[in-house]
């Protein structure tokens, strides 16, 4: 077919047109509004850059496909050289650690720094997904704004600071479908897999009795209640922002940073820290839901304002399907299991969890380590069950092929709210002194009216989760 001059020049313009169209295409439009094609990197912004926001920073710029675009933090820089992380926290260091780090294929890389994670996500609208290592009493805010802008989410644990929170944020995350995890990072280890494979086997026979413990104490162990004394707000912090939700108070050293989590009104004692990491083989081993009655004892002084030095706390799990009635037992402040006789002279760890079954016990190390067989004779002849759950590529590896179309994450908000709230009914039953009945289904402690702004939460003006 011949092709004239005039026609030649028409086809041209057509494709170029064409071409040039489908060049600048934004992704959304090719795929969805949250869909991440396998070949591009993912714009991630951290929210929160602490201790653990940085250690989250530094395992995300570990994936190629990772790309931090932002960072968001309320102060500017502060040490964390008193406390286990070492080295700084805050958004400027955050920032120096993403542009060194990104710099390096792509010279002059800078990454955008707010003060105001709201401002952020309005301005920076490049982001496909958001990582929130916030304090506790800023996640479900930070996550719910984040899910409802198209946002997929990693959030640190507990996911919430209070039950009606992990429900709405589990809710919120089957609406908008977006790609979640749960910041429980041995969730994903083989260990944790193989401990649920071995139950589920029935190797040490029928679980009765379950035993969780981590040995962490406050940390601020002279305190009585919240403190009384003002000190001044650091330079490049914004005090009120990291307040959030919570009515204001004068800044002190005690609440940051780290040490928030001693204070009911921010963070959620050890119980909250831990039980996401501890809890986490016994509640996917046995399917765990809601507990139909919760009794909690601290350990040393607190009240209203202040978690007490440890605590022992009692989950009781009727019967369900397959698994008989179980009592789930809580320990931290340096509390331990009593001995049992199938682990002979074995020492038990610091931090761990223990199945005691018919023929034998299960004990492991906290956030998800391999499982011990006790005794030595069911060791040696019980068989290795077959690997029935997929094994993980790593958790935060996991969330990003999670945004780029492939299976949840294994500890997407679905899961994670459901072992929360098991976290958080155990702070709840600390925090009110008394054992409680649960009612799973209004989500009510019968005949304990206090229970219920611990259970909803309350939120000043501006801040209120709608």
């Amino acid at each position: 077919m011949k092709i004239n001059a005039s026609t030649r020049r028409q086809f041209i313009k057509t494709s170029a047109t064409v071409i040039t169209a489908f060049q600048i295409l934004p992704r959304h439009v090719l795929g969805g509004p949250r869909f991440v094609p396998p070949s591009e990197k993912v714009n991630l912004a951290v929210v929160g850059v602490g201790g653990r926001g940085t250690q989250n920073l530094k395992a995300l710029l570990a994936l190629a496909d990772a790309q931090v675009v932002a960072i968001a933090d309320p102060a500017e820089t502060f040490s964390l050289e008193k406390y286990y992380y070492k080295g700084v926290g805050g958004r400027l260091p955050a920032l120096k650690i993403v542009d060194d780090h990104h710099g390096k294929t792509t010279p002059g890389y800078r990454c955008a720094g707010y003060e105001d994670f709201r401002v952020m996500l309005e301005k920076e609208k490049g982001i496909d997904a958001i990582l929130c290592a916030t304090p506790d009493h800023l996640h479900a805010y930070v996550t719910l704004r984040a899910m409802r802008a198209g946002k997929h989410v990693y959030c640190e644990k507990p996911l919430t600071h209070n039950i009606w929170e992990a429900r709405e944020v589990a809710r919120v995350a089957a609406e908008t479908g977006v790609a979640t995890q749960l910041g429980n990072q041995g969730h994903s280890n083989v260990g944790i897999r193989e401990t649920v494979e071995h139950l589920h086997a029935g190797t040490i026979g029928a679980v009765r009795e379950i035993y969780a413990w981590v040995g962490t104490k406050r940390w601020n162990p002279t305190l009585l209640t919240k403190p009384a004394e003002a000190q001044a707000v650091p330079t490049g912090m914004n005090w009120d922002l990291w307040i959030g939700p919570r009515e204001p108070r004068d800044f002190h050293a005690a609440y940051h940073p780290v040490a928030w989590r001693d204070f009911w009104a921010f963070g959620t004692s050890s119980m909250g820290d831990f039980a996401c990491h501890d809890m986490d083989s016994a509640t996917w081993a046995f399917d765990l839901a809601a507990p139909s009655r919760i009794e909690a004892h601290g350990i040393g002084t607190g009240d209203a304002e202040i978690a007490p030095h440890g605590s022992v706390i009692y989950f009781d799990f009727p019967a369900r399907g397959k698994w008989p009635a179980q009592r789930l037992t809580w320990l931290d402040g340096g509390a331990k299991p009593p001995p049992h006789e199938a682990l002979g002279k074995f020492p038990l760890p610091s931090r761990g969890a223990m199945f005691i079954g018919e023929k034998g016990v299960i004990q492991c190390d906290g956030a998800g380590g391999p499982p011990r067989i006790f005794p030595e004779s069911l060791r040696a002849s019980a068989p290795k069950p077959p690997a029935t759950i997929a094994r993980s590529n790593g958790h935060h590896r996991d969330w990003l092929d999670a945004i780029k179309g492939g299976a949840p994450a294994s500890s997407n908000f679905a899961y994670g709210a459901r072992l929360t709230e098991i976290g958080l009914l155990g702070v709840l039953a600390l925090r009110l002194g008394k054992p409680i009945e649960w009612d799973a289904a209004n989500m009510k402690v019968a005949g304990q009216p206090a229970a219920e702004a611990m259970i909803r939460g309350t939120y000043r003006a501006g801040w209120k989760i709608v």
